[in-house]
């Protein structure tokens, strides 16, 4: 099978040894070169698509255009152009798209430090629910022919513009055939952003990205129109309270070797002014540094602190949380405090139990400021996920990596549900559930001080874990889809 290749060009040094490259693959047949804007070519003897914005709707539906004409049964976009393809590796990527027919094809690839320093750089499995915009394809991307002539057409009503032209083209194309990753390095590319997973979590809620975000959003909501995952605002009234509760609401701290902070957080709990009766429960997991000893005296001086010690040895996060909900201390209202952070006030916990008071919300979620150790403010400031709206917030949730803090939840209603028992996505798996089915509050002024030091649990996640937490929360997405899908179903018949 012939493959028509396209090289992405932006003007860098590399650009050069990239085209050597794919000129000495025979699996290659013929190349284009797709350049932004003014950036200089390469070669100028090859064909060339000079577009304003290389990601922009009308940009990436020229070049499919061009990819079309020129006959070739599949195509290779070099998303990266500095890039270099392994002369081995590559033909088998080509092969094994060809061989199972797959609509999109990509794979494993190396970092190369400036240093010349190498490592694997392995990527993970596309799922139904693998649809963020972020979802990392490495430097290649192999489309086939007749997927992408299958989908062309409807790329003209895109709801893409400057920013989501290839992300709506690999959704169209997911839905349409076999998305195939092959696990095996076949190019080397270039260390293109050094920063660790904690300098990297607030990226998608950066206030500068808004117009980008929107667009996104769009086209992602489209997307589950498209495979029957969208879901109008939901209903749901709550689940009624089988008993009384012991108090109003109950702050959650689930916390295991945290001497440094946790004290500053309980504290921060135990100083809200409410006009009613609330605890602070905080699930020791097993502490070893300290944490259960400050957490002891702290009992001994104010009985509104439940010190809750687990039998059980294998819980995470999640399942911390459930030893604090299903626990007949719990409060009708449960908030959430992680052991790092602080709420930023006296009138935080009044304040989002009142939301509940406005609406049959099963789930009330705030908004938080980005600090230091010593609570001095660190860019991008407030998150304040303003992404969420009542009409489509339950379904731009599926592409967003997070909604936001402090969560606080009916508990009735949760503990329908419960949580899973990881220490990653716990929280966001839970959301995703809740909000199929019952509407959402949102509270937009900071309430809580997240801090950010070198003790967080994600401040600088090896890759092997980030690749593991991300395909956890594909996973969670792709169970929500297909619960969504079959609810949507249900409503036709």
């Amino acid at each position: 099978m012939t493959t028509a290749a396209v090289l992405t060009v932006t003007g860098q040094p590399h650009e050069a040894a990239v085209l050597a490259a794919l000129r000495a693959s025979s699996a290659v047949s013929s190349i284009v070169l797709a350049a932004a804007g003014e950036a200089p070519l390469p070669d100028e003897r090859l064909p060339c698509v000079r577009v304003p914005s290389l990601w922009a709707r009308a940009s990436v539906l020229e070049l499919c255009d061009v990819l079309l004409q020129s006959g070739a049964g599949q195509f290779l976009w070099c998303l990266c152009p500095a890039a270099i393809v392994d002369p081995v590796g590559l033909p088998r990527l080509l092969a094994a798209a060809a061989g199972t027919g797959a609509a999109l094809a990509y794979a494993d690839f190396v970092d190369e430090r400036a240093d010349g320093s190498t490592s694997p750089h392995p990527l993970i499995d596309y799922q139904p629910g693998s649809v963020r915009d972020a979802f990392d394809f490495g430097p290649l991307l192999v489309i086939g022919r007749d997927a992408l002539a299958r989908v062309r057409c409807s790329l003209e009503r895109s709801e893409a513009s400057r920013f989501g032209g290839l992300y709506d083209l690999r959704l169209r194309l997911a839905a349409v055939g076999p998305v195939l990753r092959l696990p095996e390095p076949v190019a080397r590319r270039p260390v293109h952003d050094p920063r660790t997973s904690g300098q990297k979590n607030f990226d998608y809620v950066d206030p500068r990205q808004r117009d980008y975000q929107l667009e996104m959003e769009r086209i992602a909501t489209a997307h589950l129109a498209c495979i029957g995952a969208r879901l109008t605002s939901p209903t749901a009234p709550l689940v009624p309270a089988a008993h009384p509760f012991p108090v109003a609401a109950s702050v959650v701290i689930p916390v295991r070797n945290r001497v440094r902070t946790v004290g500053d957080a309980v504290r921060s709990a135990l100083a809200q002014r409410a006009g009613f009766d609330f605890n602070v429960i905080v699930v020791d997991n097993h502490s070893e540094d300290g944490t259960t000893g400050v957490l002891a005296e702290l009992a001994r001086a104010d009985a509104r602190l439940v010190h809750q010690l687990p039998a059980r040895r294998d819980l995470g996060i999640g399942g911390c949380w459930n030893e604090a909900v299903y626990a007949p201390h719990c409060g009708r209202i449960a908030v959430q405090l992680d052991s790092d952070d602080l709420y930023d006030g006296e009138h935080v916990l009044a304040r989002i139990v009142a939301e509940f008071e406005r609406a049959p919300y099963a789930l009330v979620i705030g908004s938080y400021s980005i600090v230091d150790f010593d609570l001095q403010q660190l860019p991008p400031g407030l998150i304040d996920h303003r992404e969420w709206t009542a009409d489509n917030g339950c379904n731009n949730a599926l592409r967003i990596a997070g909604l936001g803090a402090p969560r606080a939840y009916h508990v009735p209603t949760l503990r329908t549900i419960g949580f899973p028992n990881v220490s990653f996505g716990e929280d966001y798996a839970v959301v995703l559930r809740l909000c199929r089915e019952w509407p959402v509050g949102r509270i937009y002024d900071s309430l809580y001080w997240c801090r950010r030091w070198e003790g967080n649990s994600d401040s600088a996640l090896p890759l092997e874990t980030s690749n593991r937490y991300d395909a956890f929360k594909d996973r969670v997405r792709s169970v929500e889809i297909a619960a969504r899908q079959a609810l949507n179903a249900g409503r036709r018949a």
